[in-house]
């Protein structure tokens, strides 16, 4: 059975939790074992963005699916259209690359969704989730068809992580919410 999702959470976050399967005994995620609710002070947010292939491939319910079983909670969510500013100030140090233009023309060429999700250790667990194209049990190995459509960006360290956030996202956009899993995790 499916909660009433709060108002905060949006039509889109709605649709996903009505979405995604509950409750499958036996289905533990690969990876390291990575913790959702810690203490405050153990707490990390990090910024995942589903690409427009995993949009038009109807594959967020799956990658929202992965973050929810590790035990992060979901802070922030929207499905947005990218312009050419937001994929600039983004990929800032990859400008100068020859596969650049090919970049935006694929950031910009459909709808995404970006998260931020929160837990203890979360940018090193996401990175290790994500893995790459060739890594089964990851989602890029599981989902991608092809590196230059690798379904999800995640940020690769802490400080990363909160300069992206603030790309993507405004201060007043990140809900702060009690995760009743804490006391189950960490006792």
């Amino acid at each position: 059975r499916v909660r009433p999702a709060g108002a905060a959470m949006g039509s889109l976050g709605r649709c996903l939790a009505r979405s995604l399967p509950r409750r499958q005994p036996g289905l533990s995620p690969p990876g390291p074992r990575c913790y959702g609710s810690a203490p405050p002070a153990l707490q990390e947010k990090t910024l995942v963005v589903a690409k427009p292939d995993a949009v038009q491939r109807r594959l967020l319910g799956d990658i929202i699916q992965r973050f929810e079983r590790r035990g992060f909670k979901l802070v922030a969510m929207k499905l947005l259209q990218v312009d050419r500013r937001l994929v600039d100030q983004h990929y800032e140090r990859l400008r100068l690359k020859p596969f650049y233009p090919a970049l935006v023309a694929y950031m910009t060429s459909g709808p995404v969704v970006a998260m931020v999700w929160e837990g203890y250790n979360v940018v090193r667990c996401t990175r290790a989730m994500v893995g790459d194209s060739s890594a089964a049990g990851t989602i890029r190995g599981d989902l991608s068809v092809h590196i230059a459509r690798n379904v999800v960006h995640a940020s690769d360290s802490v400080e990363t992580a909160q300069r992206e956030i603030g790309f993507w996202f405004q201060r007043d956009e990140l809900v702060a919410w009690d995760s009743r899993d804490r006391d189950n995790i960490y006792g």
